[in-house]
């Protein structure tokens, strides 16, 4: 029997057919209804889910772009600031600093006296950031025209090389124009505000990028005085000739440099400028002395002007130490503006020009003779009308009869024969003569430089005894034939007049460095060319020339001194044509005769307009030149009376 248990499992619990639900159940829902549920789908129907996808590859890929792009900017940075770091900071510097040169102060040129010949001036070189010009910079199309049409007429420049210059590409620096003159920046710098009030906030002004660095200009405060001998200073700063290039190393000391920031055309103070200070020059004192340099160059210049020459010189020497006092040339130039000057006239003539000089050299053929001991003065000489010797025959500058001439005679009345017949006594056969002559010429210097060592100077012509042509051996010993300068001639009358030794010629007394100590010039060299007696009886024999009436160089007398001179006339070989044209007029001598001081030799070269014969247009220059010297020197008076040798003798 089956036993029912008096609880009944729970039914399950069937779901009956759906309602039907009215269609504005769900959307009007009564109040306190519950939220309709979401049918539930029956056992056995397919359930469709809707997943979110995953961020992490999404999340991978930004994180890896992001890591690409980092890593290339570390790269950059690393390669910047690492590895290229000074490549870079070079390029920096090179856009941010300017170099430029510091011209050292250049020394200057003083006479005896101290007083200044060359010096240096305050200037400014005008320079431009051609950076500065471009359209971007102005907001000007046409900045570097405008700018250089207000820059030329200031600069004294052509405006369309002065664009050119405005435009260089890849480089912040130019230089416009050299060593101006304070005025002329002030100039600039005035027009520069003008045109900055003007410009729009934010844009530069077409010349706010000229900028002018400090340096120095040569001047030359007495114009054309000695100007052969100073020389000038070129473009470049450098001496261009005379001393100025002679002693150019001394002179310019020592460039500086400087390196500093600059931003919108104006200096910026920053720690990374720097500068290498110049060092000044020396300055040089030279033997000139600037009062009797005017004399010379005033007479000399006159007397060139008035006989239509091409050129003359005169030099002014101490007899007793070689120093040179005044070196005068005309035509000269004046080396403040050498666009004005003659090609012809630049340089110094009379150490260049090498020249016959004439019958002033006849007093080396007398001191050959006299030292030779083959004659005295007096010696009697007979002088015929005409010599026949070689394939010539000789006269004298006049026709005459026969001379009845002293060795003394022979000098005073400057006779071309008489020199011949005197000297062909200097050796037993013609050639010897020849080689004894040729040995004094060259004590003398004839042929060898002066010493000075100045730019261009010429040692002359003297070509040795073997070489000499049948007419030469006969007309060296009276001056043709053999050539030199006008400072050679003058040194030869200054060894008479010391006594017989030659003293080198000297034109710097010394230099004075930065650290003002002054250090004289090296002792010239000196050598004895003929004895003491051959010098003072040479000495006699010049008065004679001077102070007698039948001399030749009665124009150069000097009251209340006693003058030894020649006088010479040469025929001249145009340098244009390589032939004998015109003359060379020459004068020379010393004073006082007795205890000589100074030393004046002139020449003038082709004079065309009145007299040419050199007593008579050199002498007065001789006069005037060692009147002033004496006054200057402060040289007395010697007051003892001459020798007044004889002149001529009765047959």
């Amino acid at each position: 029997m089956t036993e029912v248990s008096d609880r009944e499992p729970p039914r399950r619990r069937v779901p009956g057919p759906a309602r039907p639900v009215r269609p504005d159940a769900r959307r009007r829902p009564g109040p306190g209804a519950r939220p309709a549920r979401r049918p539930v789908p029956a056992r056995g129907a397919a359930r469709r889910t809707i997943r979110l996808g995953s961020a992490r590859p999404r999340l991978r890929l930004v994180g890896l772009a992001l890591t690409l792009v980092l890593l290339t900017f570390v790269g950059r940075l690393l390669q910047v600031q690492a590895v290229d770091a000074s490549a870079y900071a070079a390029k920096a510097d090179q856009n941010r600093y300017v170099g430029h040169t510091l011209a050292a102060v250049r020394g200057k040129i003083t006479d005896r006296s101290g007083v200044e010949l060359a010096t240096s001036v305050d200037a400014y070189d005008i320079t431009a950031d051609p950076t500065m010009f471009t359209p971007q910079s102005t907001k000007t199309p046409d900045a570097p025209e405008q700018a250089a049409a207000l820059l030329a007429p200031i600069l004294g420049q052509d405006a369309a090389a002065l664009t050119r210059k405005l435009k260089t590409p890849h480089t912040r620096y130019v230089l416009l124009a050299q060593r101006r003159t304070p005025q002329v920046w002030n100039q600039i710098k005035d027009l520069k505000s003008t045109l900055a009030a003007k410009a729009e906030p934010g844009t530069f002004s077409v010349l706010a990028g000229v900028l002018a660095v400090p340096t120095s200009k040569r001047v030359y405060p007495n114009g054309d005085l000695a100007a052969g001998t100073l020389g000038w200073v070129n473009a470049d700063g450098q001496g261009g000739g005379g001393i100025e290039q002679q002693l150019n190393k001394q002179l310019a000391g020592k460039d500086g440099k400087i390196r500093y920031a600059q931003s919108g055309g104006r200096l910026v103070p920053t720690a990374g400028s720097a500068e290498t200070p110049a060092v000044a020059g020396s300055d040089i004192e030279l033997t000139i002395d600037r009062d009797i340099q005017w004399a010379a160059q005033n007479a000399i210049a006159e007397q060139v002007q008035k006989s239509k020459a091409d050129r003359g010189y005169v030099v002014v020497q101490d007899a007793r130490t070689g120093q040179i006092l005044a070196l005068a040339n005309a035509p000269g130039f004046d080396p403040n503006d050498l666009s004005k000057a003659s090609p012809a006239a630049l340089g110094n003539a009379a150490l260049q020009d090498a020249y016959e000089p004439g019958s002033t050299a006849k007093v080396m053929s007398m001191a050959a003779v006299l030292q030779e001991n083959v004659a005295t003065p007096m010696t009697h000489v007979t002088v015929p009308n005409r010599l026949h010797r070689g394939d010539r025959l000789f006269q004298d500058d006049i026709d005459h009869k026969t001379w009845y001439l002293t060795l003394n005679g022979v000098l005073a009345r400057s006779s071309n024969i008489g020199t011949i017949l005197a000297t062909g006594q200097l050796g037993k056969t013609q050639e010897e003569a020849n080689r004894v002559l040729y040995s004094y010429l060259r004590k003398f210097g004839i042929g060898s430089p002066t010493g000075l060592g100045f730019p261009g100077e010429t040692k002359g012509i003297l070509a040795p005894p073997g070489t000499w042509s049948t007419s030469q051996q006969y007309t060296i010993p009276f001056g043709q034939g053999v050539s030199l300068s006008a400072v050679q001639a003058a040194s030869v009358y200054s060894t008479i007049a010391n006594g017989g030794v030659r003293v080198e010629p000297t034109l710097v007394r010394g230099t004075k460095g930065p650290d003002g100590r002054f250090v004289p010039a090296p002792k010239p060299q000196e050598n004895r060319v003929v004895s003491e007696k051959t010098a003072r009886t040479l000495s006699q024999m010049l008065e004679s020339v001077v102070d007698d009436e039948q001399g030749t160089g009665v124009k150069a007398r000097i009251p209340g001194y006693r003058v030894a001179g020649k006088t010479g006339t040469a025929n001249r070989v145009d340098p244009a044509i390589g032939k004998y044209r015109g003359y060379t007029s020459s004068f020379a001598g010393f004073a006082p005769a007795d205890n000589p001081r100074v030393t004046v030799y002139c020449a003038i070269q082709n004079a065309t307009k009145g007299n040419y014969f050199g007593g008579q247009i050199c002498g007065p220059i001789f006069k005037q030149v060692m009147e002033f010297a004496l006054k200057s020197l402060q040289v007395p008076p010697t007051g003892a009376r001459a020798a007044n040798l004889p002149v001529t003798f009765t047959p």
